[in-house]
Parts: structure tokens; C-alpha cells; sequence
């Protein structure tokens, strides 16, 4: 298939990296559509472990082309720390190319996350401080500096210069920070000489090697539920991690993608605040967190833990028109001696079987669950389906009966390598768990 996406089914954090790594190995190309370095994909291979922010994961591949396209927000000095990461490993990033369209992260766009996050008191929205939605809404408000301004290093530092001006006056009067402009012009011209062999034109870029016969795999920070019109607002990203986006984030058009890979874990996670129907927040919870190892790769945050659920799942097909599933992390319920699955909504007497459209709804239901029984045994070795346990085989047809679409990736450890392809069974065989 000529394009693929891979979108987050949930809040983020649902080992999109470890997936994409996977696909990467029949792409030419891979391919972030949006977000910044606020999102964090972990990929290990063997005793290396591979946290990346900004470069897609198929940089490990050395037939990948990487691609930073046009709807990503671009701190240079993260991108060039993890170059120069990489690169020290052993890791070339030479094959890596940056839209000319995308926006740049400056410090003054850190200093107006810090004071707004700061301004909402106890209605933090518990973003990262990266300055991804300040630059975001410079980028709306059409005062953004983009990477294609690094190519005329004069005029480049002129914006430079006129916008740190801008914004020192207007943080100073509010007390919020203070600019040193000077710093920011000699920094910030010296990472634009680095970043200017790494420009394209990447909507061509993308088209050619469409035209050419390549395989291109698009991949999105964070994921549905974040996503800035059909997550769960205001505690959401700012910009449309949906597949949607991943048009207008690459220029590629909706015809061309062909398959819509959604990412989901055996269970949930968010981090942050935010309505959370299936949250744990006893013992069993805290288990969840151990086991899963749930701490954000670029925050080092403990994420919050939860049973699947399926309401927001069907939602995420609709919202993505997902074509298939791959699901993460099935081993981390090894020990579990039950495990539930949401598969509704309930408020008072009323059942609801979509997902609300207001978070004032999200935050009053409570979660219809079907508990399947545990298997007691590692998952670590298996590599074929019909070596899963009957009672892991049984919540995967579950999950898949609620979500209507099949999944087709199993994840059972965090080694590159350790997943099975999913093939559901052609027989309609009897479900055991209770509601």
C-alpha cells in the first residue's frame, strides 16, 4: 500500500514507535505530519533504547528516508541534541529532510507556555512548557517564522531580531520573563546555517517518490484524543493528530493514503488532566504503572492508568477511519488473574454506547464492563497466534467485536521484536466473560 498512517487511538503513549519501527521496514519513507517535542517515542533494539522527539523512528533504518513535514513545530535545538545523539550511536541522520513550511520554536514561545500554564491556577492544562501551542497559535496567527526563512540567513536574523523584540516587551509588561535579544539572534542564526542543508520542499519531495513507486508511512505525535478539535477539550494538544491531519500536515492528498493503522494498549493511559472513565486509582492501578512502566519519555511524568475502553475506541475508528488495530503491551496482564474491558457508558439509567460530545458527560458516566479471566503466564515467547493463551485470544475477540475492525498487531514485550501477527479466528467461538 502506496501511504500508510499510524494515529494514537487513545490519550498518547500507546508504543506508536514500536509499530512504526515495524512498518518502517516496508516504507521508503517515514514521515511526522505533526506535533513537536512533546511527544516522545521510545524504540529499543536489543540492549539499545532509542528515545526519540522530532526524527521519525525509520531513521533507524538506513533505507528510510526520515521526514519532518510541514505541520510539525521545530525546537532546532532539540533536533540538533538528538542528531547529535544518533549520530555519536552510530545512527546517520544525513538522510533526513525538513519541510520548509514548518514553524520554529524560539524562546520566546517556551516563556508564553510557562506563563499561561502558570495563570490557569488549579485549571492547569498540564501542557509540557515546550512552547508547542504558542508557536501553534503564532503559526494562526500568521507571525511564525518557518523553516525556509533559514535559507536567507539576513533576513532570517532580521525576524529574528524583530519578533524577540516584540515579544521581550510584551512578557516584560507582564512580568512574566525577560528576553537577552542579542543571545537569541547569535544563537539562533548559528543552529538556521546548521538546519538549511536539511530543507526541502517537501510536498514535492513526498509527491516524487509517490510517483517514483516508494511505500510512505505517516506518523502522528500524541494522538486522537489530544487532537485539537475531537479531543477531549481544552485538555488536548494544539494541533489535529487525527489521520486527517496527516493531509494537511504533508500535503499529500486523502486519496493517496490507502491504510489507517490505529495504535491502542491492552489498556489506557493519560497524562495530565482530564476526564478519565476507566481510571484506577487504587493498588491495582499503581500495578498497571510498574508493570507498563508508565512514565513519559520526554516529561519522566507518571502517567495516569486505566481499563481499555472500547466506547473510545469505536469513536477513534470513526474519527480516523481506522482500517485496522495494532494493540500493545498484552503481556503487561500476565499476572492480572482478571482484566476488564469498558464496552459502555452508563449515567443514572441511561446507557450510552457513543462517546460523549462534552467533557461535563465524559466526566459523569460510569464504564459497563466485561471481565475476562486472567492467563497466568508469560507472554514474552510467543510469535504465533494460535500459542496465545485461549483466555488472551478471548479479549482480543472481544476488543475486536466492540471496535468492529480487526487487529492485526500484538504486542507482548518491549523488545523491537516482540510481537505476533493477529489473525482473528474464522470460528464464532463462546465468550466467557461477565458483565
Amino acid at each position: 500500500m502506496p501511504v500508510t498512517v499510524v494515529v494514537g487511538a487513545q490519550w498518547g503513549d500507546e508504543g506508536k514507535a514500536k509499530v512504526i519501527d515495524l512498518l518502517s521496514k516496508e516504507h521508503g519513507y517515514v514521515v511526522r505530519y505533526q506535533g513537536g517535542h512533546n511527544a516522545g517515542h521510545t524504540v529499543v533494539v536489543g540492549d539499545e533504547r532509542y528515545a526519540l522527539q522530532l526524527i521519525p523512528s525509520g531513521i533507524l533504518y538506513d533505507h528510510v528516508v526520515p521526514v519532518i513535514a510541514n505541520g510539525v513545530v521545530v525546537d532546532m535545538i532539540t533536533l540538533f541534541t538528538e542528531i547529535d545523539t544518533l549520530e555519536k550511536r552510530g545512527i546517520s541522520c544525513e538522510r533526513l529532510i525538513v519541510s520548509s513550511h514548518a514553524h520554529l520554536i524560539f524562546p520566546w514561545h517556551q516563556a508564553w507556555d510557562a506563563f499561561a500554564e502558570t495563570s490557569r491556577g488549579d485549571e492547569k492544562i498540564g501542557t509540557t512548557l515546550k512552547g508547542i501551542g504558542p508557536a501553534y497559535a503564532d503559526k494562526s496567527n500568521r507571525i511564525g517564522i518557518r523553516a525556509g526563512d533559514v535559507l536567507d540567513p539576513a533576513a532570517f536574523a532580521t525576524k529574528v531580531r524583530e519578533r524577540a523584540v516584540i515579544e521581550d516587551r510584551a512578557l516584560r509588561a507582564v512580568d512574566a520573563a525577560e528576553l537577552d535579544v542579542d543571545a537569541i539572534v547569535d544563537q539562533f542564526t548559528t543552529l538556521a546555517a546548521r538546519l538549511a542543508p536539511y530543507v526541502r520542499d517537501t510536498v514535492s519531495a513526498l509527491h516524487d517518490a509517490l510517483a517514483e513507486g516508494h511505500q510512505l508511512l505517516l506518523e502522528g505525535a500524541q494522538a486522537t484524543f489530544l487532537d485539537l478539535d475531537h479531543g477531549t477539550y481544552p485538555f488536548v494538544t494544539s494541533s489535529n493528530p487525527t489521520a486527517g491531519g496527516a493531509c494537511v500536515g504533508t500535503g499529500l492528498g486523502p486519496r493517496d493514503i490507502d491504510r489507517i493503522v490505529g495504535i491502542t494498549k491492552a489498556y489506557t493511559t493519560r497524562v495530565g488532566a482530564g476526564p478519565f472513565p476507566t481510571e484506577l486509582t487504587d493498588a491495582l492501578g499503581d500495578t498497571l504503572v510498574d508493570i507498563g512502566r508508565e512514565f513519559g519519555t520526554v516529561t519522566g511524568r507518571r502517567r495516569r492508568p486505566g481499563w481499555i475502553d472500547c466506547v473510545m475506541l469505536r469513536q477513534a475508528v470513526r474519527l480516523n477511519s481506522l482500517s485496522e488495530i495494532a494493540l500493545t503491551k498484552l503481556d503487561v496482564f500476565d499476572t492480572f488473574a482478571e482484566v476488564k474491558v469498558c464496552t459502555g457508558y452508563r449515567i443514572g439509567d441511561t446507557v450510552l454506547s457513543n462517546y460523549p460530545d462534552r467533557m461535563s458527560l465524559l466526566a459523569d458516566v460510569e464504564p459497563i464492563y466485561t471481565t475476562l479471566p486472567g492467563w497466568n503466564r508469560s507472554l514474552a515467547d510467543i510469535r504465533e497466534p494460535g500459542d496465545l493463551p485461549a483466555e488472551a485470544q478471548e479479549f482480543l475477540r472481544v476488543v475486536e467485536a466492540e471496535i468492529g475492525i480487526p487487529i492485526r498487531i500484538v504486542g507482548v514485550g518491549a523488545e523491537r521484536d516482540d510481537y505476533l501477527l493477529w489473525e482473528r479466528p474464522t470460528d464464532d467461538a463462546t465468550l466467557v466473560g461477565s458483565r
